[in-house]
């Protein structure tokens, strides 16, 4: 039946469809067939269902292999491939597709022209390529060499293993009038090069596979090179990141390019910013290869192993600096140099641990509340004053910006004594120069303001660290500089601060806190107020932070006092089993920095 003849039978299927969509995630996956099961449609359909989403499947090719032949490749018409897209369209929308092998050129042709008309690349359903030109026993699976360029402005992410990104870079440097390289990737600073060379011309985000660089030794470094990132930090968007995982040494590795595109797919169609995408993809199929199974003689397949939801299974996170999508200029002394600084920060830096649970943890921006909560027993609080004006105490007027400097200096200056006098953890956000000037317990640091602190130093100085993460990606960059804690935020809609990622949820927090259980103590933040307390401490949080709910109370003592008296309530901790908790979390994070 064709696809016009379904629509005038089903009239309201479409209105359905996005119905169901809203419930269960669908996930395209528009490739071959392998009669092994070990990739192709049959490894994307068993990754999409393990992570939680509905499978829709467009076959291009139909391919005769096991695990050490492929014995016949056969495409699909032109007219069943038109088909099957129209088809699901009409009744099956897709969230997120992932397109891999494709038989001929023909194909990609078509499937470019038929992409271009039905979702432009601005829609909301990301577009996956994984660029398949060879299965796992060395044959080839297109009939001819493909050009992949039809796909340049259409697909948004493009995931080649090392020969594939080979292939393409030198395609587009013959496309582009450029000389081509006569070697083959051999280092990290020609995989680079050409991962910005071809992410450039694409015009997409690219995630160039480390898994079949034997010049890698003992690690698997995917370079991943970014545009902007709808919901990622400024800070985190046009930039090159090497990730680098443990090498599983396994032979059971066919399908796992297949897996980790879909996995992409999947994160991406489950809401998730691309940069968690990425490195849960990433995390995914290490869990993979390290449970992997080997069903024939040759190459076994990679295990499905559900949720990414421990840190050891995590890539090392490395942005290079002096490196962006239009920059080539990185050798590979650099780029090794940097990655060296970055696991070497993580070995060595280790703050002071929090003496006491947070528990409520009020987030004020005056110290006349700050004397407030101290009276009344608040014994963890964190001052955030802001260079504007506006965040100050109200009725304070500066005549320059050296005045409201010297008036921030004070502030933060009286602060610390309080919090020394009432034996307190004060926390200091931003103001990480003062905070060492004058000795405060603790810093708490955006991502954005970690980059540039002196985090040396501070942890020189016993000075606490807390800092705040909005993402997977965030929260693995947070773990590598081992803080006192981890913010989780902002959970529900705040109008605190603009904020250029989305409210997390409740869904996501209890996946974050699965994450660092045990290994660091984490403390929720965004829109908290008493009403969503109880869904909040089911997540497993350790703590909570809350700014509104303190500050604009009608008696701001009052209501800490019985959020906290709540709070305790709900986590049923006393003073001493959870200190016992809080203890244990630093001896796990402990152990988790030295396996790293």
């Amino acid at each position: 039946m064709v696809a016009n003849e379904l629509s005038s039978q089903i009239p309201e299927v479409a209105t359905a469809s996005r119905q169901h969509a809203s419930v269960t995630k669908i996930v395209w996956t528009i490739a071959g067939s392998d009669s092994g099961g070990g990739a192709g449609i049959q490894a994307d359909l068993a990754t999409i269902q393990d992570l939680d989403c509905h499978a829709c499947t467009v076959i291009t090719t139909l391919t005769a292999q096991n695990s050490v032949n492929v014995t016949l490749v056969e495409a699909v018409s032109d007219a069943m491939l038109l088909a099957q897209l129209d088809t699901l369209k009409l009744d099956m929308p897709p969230d997120a597709i992932k397109i891999g092998l494709m038989a001929n050129q023909q194909q990609v042709n078509q499937l470019a022209k038929w992409l271009k008309e039905s979702f432009a690349k601005e829609a909301d359903v990301p577009i996956i390529l994984d660029p398949v030109m060879v299965a796992t026993t060395g044959q080839r699976l297109s009939q001819a060499a493909v050009d992949f360029s039809p796909f340049r402005g259409v697909v948004n992410v493009i995931t080649p293993n090392q020969s594939e990104l080979i292939t393409l870079a030198c395609e587009v440097q013959r496309q582009t009038n450029q000389q081509s390289l006569a070697v083959p990737v051999l280092d990290l600073s020609q995989m680079v090069s050409m991962a910005q060379q071809v992410s450039r011309f694409f015009d997409c985000h690219l995630v160039a596979k480390g898994g079949d660089a034997r010049w890698q030794a003992d690690k698997a470094m995917d370079v991943y090179v970014c545009q902007h990132v709808e919901g990622g930090s400024i800070e985190h968007n046009n930039s090159v990141y090497v990730l680098s995982s443990e090498r599983i040494d396994t032979d059971n590795n066919h399908g796992s390019g297949c897996m980790l595109s879909s996995a992409i797919a999947c994160f991406l169609a489950h809401d998730y910013v691309l940069h968690d995408a990425v490195v849960l993809a990433k995390s995914y199929a290490t869990q993979g290869l390290k449970h992997s199974i080997k069903m024939g003689k040759g190459a076994g397949y990679l295990a499905k192993t559900g949720w990414p939801s421990t840190l050891n299974v995590m890539p090392h996170i490395v942005q290079l600096t002096g490196a962006s999508r239009q920059s080539v200029l990185l050798d590979n002394a650099s780029i090794e140099q940097q990655m060296s600084q970055s696991i070497h920060q993580k070995l060595q830096l280790s703050f002071t641990r929090l003496s006491l649970p947070l528990e409520v943890y009020p987030v004020v921006s005056s110290v006349s509340m700050l004397v407030l909560l101290l009276q009344a027993g608040c014994k963890t609080l964190q001052l955030r004053l802001k260079q504007e004006i506006s965040c100050c105490d109200k009725g304070i007027a500066f005549k320059n910006q050296q005045q409201k400097i010297l008036w921030i200096e004070q502030q933060v200056a009286n602060a610390i004594e309080l919090g020394r006098k009432y034996n307190a953890q004060l926390f200091i956000n931003d103001h990480w120069q003062l905070a060492l000037k004058y000795g405060a317990f603790g810093v708490h640091l955006g991502q954005e303001d970690a980059l540039s602190a002196d985090l040396a130093a501070l942890a020189e100085n016993n000075i606490a660290l807390g800092l705040s993460s909005h993402s997977y990606f965030e929260i693995l960059l947070a773990t590598q500089v081992n803080p006192s804690y981890i913010a989780l935020g902002h959970i529900f809609a705040t109008t605190t601060k603009n904020m250029p990622s989305k409210p997390q949820g409740i869904s996501k927090l209890a996946q974050y806190c699965s994450l660092l259980k045990d290994h660091f103590p984490t403390v929720a933040i965004g829109g908290i107020t008493s009403e969503k307390l109880n869904d909040i401490a089911d997540t497993g949080v350790d703590n909570v932070a809350v700014v509104r709910a303190v500050t604009q109370a009608h008696d701001p003592v009052a209501a800490f006092q019985a959020l906290n008296h709540m709070w305790r309530s709900l986590k049923g901790l006393s003073p001493i089993a959870h200190s016992k908790k809080l203890a244990k979390s630093v001896i796990n994070s402990e152990h988790y920095q030295e396996a790293l």
